[in-house]
C-alpha cells in the first residue's frame, strides 16, 4: 500500500473522505506508542452539528463551555478525549437515553433523531464543540 503524508495509506484517506463528519488524526511517536486522536472537523461540519444541536433542543440542557442542566459539551470531550468507543457509546446515549453519570437528572432519549445527525453532534462534542 502507497503511504500518503501523515501515514495514512491513500484508501484510508479515502475512507475519511467519504465519511466526512470527524476526521481523526493519529501522532505516532518514533518508538510506536499509541496513537493520540484529536479530532478536526471543518467548517461546514461545525455549522451543521450546531444546526443539530439546536433544533433538537440540546441548547436547553447543555452548552459547549458551562454546565446548565447536562454537563458542558467540552467536560464531556475531556472525559472521553482518550476512549476509543467514546462515539459508539455517546451515540446510544443520546439516542436512548442516559443517567448517573453526570448527576442525578437523566438525560431524555432521542429516538427520533437521525442516526446521520446523532453521528454528526457527537463527534464535533468529542472535538470540543467549536464554535468555528
Amino acid at each position: 500500500m502507497r503511504r500518503r503524508s501523515g501515514g495514512l495509506t491513500a484508501s484510508a484517506v479515502a475512507a475519511v473522505a467519504r465519511v466526512g463528519v470527524v476526521v481523526a488524526v493519529f501522532v505516532v511517536g518514533s518508538a510506536g506508542a499509541a496513537p493520540a486522536p484529536a479530532a478536526v472537523l471543518s467548517a461546514a461540519d461545525i455549522a451543521n452539528a450546531q444546526a443539530i444541536y439546536k433544533a433538537n433542543a440540546c441548547v436547553s440542557c447543555h452548552q459547549a463551555d458551562r454546565k446548565l442542566v447536562g454537563p458542558a459539551y467540552r467536560d464531556i470531550a475531556a472525559k472521553y478525549k482518550n476512549d476509543p468507543g467514546a462515539q459508539a457509546h455517546l451515540e446510544k446515549v443520546v439516542r436512548n437515553g442516559g443517567s448517573g453519570v453526570w448527576g442525578a437528572i437523566p438525560m431524555p432519549s432521542h429516538p427520533r433523531m437521525s442516526d446521520g445527525d446523532i453521528h454528526a453532534v457527537v463527534g464535533w462534542i468529542l472535538a470540543g464543540a467549536p464554535e468555528k
